[in-house]
């Protein structure tokens, strides 16, 4: 059996960091505040769409992991990560920044609309699960079989029908790129 590490989510993806920052870069342009607003205006859903791919993808490794480990001690394909060196830092950068900037993003959302956003419960759970997840696994650098895959204890443990429901769901998202449909799965993992 081929298992891959990635089951093709990283061709949707876009990188967070540089994303946002090329956001905040393009606002520093204008001096003007009404240039700004309407520029920060014009971003927002592209920022809330950037961040609600994430949060799918966070999901989706999560539960493509509890997929392959139904297979025992199977060789994982294409783990980029393997024999890597990992440092906690560097790992969990990414996780930590975009965790950190959903307060400036409600900052900024209220400074630049008026409007006051709420970032949702469930997303705060995904990223705290996703983070728990990389730590866990030491960034993927030692795994190299199913068998090596470690899944945090805190973790719901899914049944098979909810594993076939996981294949179903990654397999949909991957063909039609919207990796935020996987968010709707939450409740079965976390």
């Amino acid at each position: 059996m081929e298992i891959q590490f990635d089951p093709g989510f990283i061709k949707h993806m876009s990188a967070f960091i540089p994303n946002i920052q090329y956001v905040y870069n393009s606002l520093a342009q204008f001096k003007n505040f009404n240039q700004k607003r309407i520029q920060f205006k014009m971003y927002l859903p592209k920022i809330q769409n950037l961040f609600k791919n994430y949060m799918g993808f966070y999901l989706g490794c999560i539960i493509w992991a509890e997929y392959i480990k139904q297979f025992e001690n199977e060789d994982i394909l294409n783990n980029l990560c393997y024999g890597g060196e990992y440092t906690e830092k560097e790992t969990l950068s990414e996780v930590d920044f975009l965790k950190e900037y959903i307060e400036q993003f409600k900052k900024d959302v209220k400074y630049y609309t008026g409007q006051n956003i709420s970032i949702d419960e469930v997303d705060l759970k995904i990223i705290d699960a996703y983070r728990e997840f990389l730590k866990i696994n030491e960034g993927f650098v030692k795994t190299k079989t199913t068998n090596d895959i470690k899944i945090p204890e805190n973790f719901k443990t899914p049944s098979k029908q909810d594993l076939e429901i996981f294949n179903e769901e990654i397999k949909k998202v991957v063909e039609n790129g919207k990796l935020s449909g996987l968010i709707s799965l939450v409740d079965k993992v976390l």
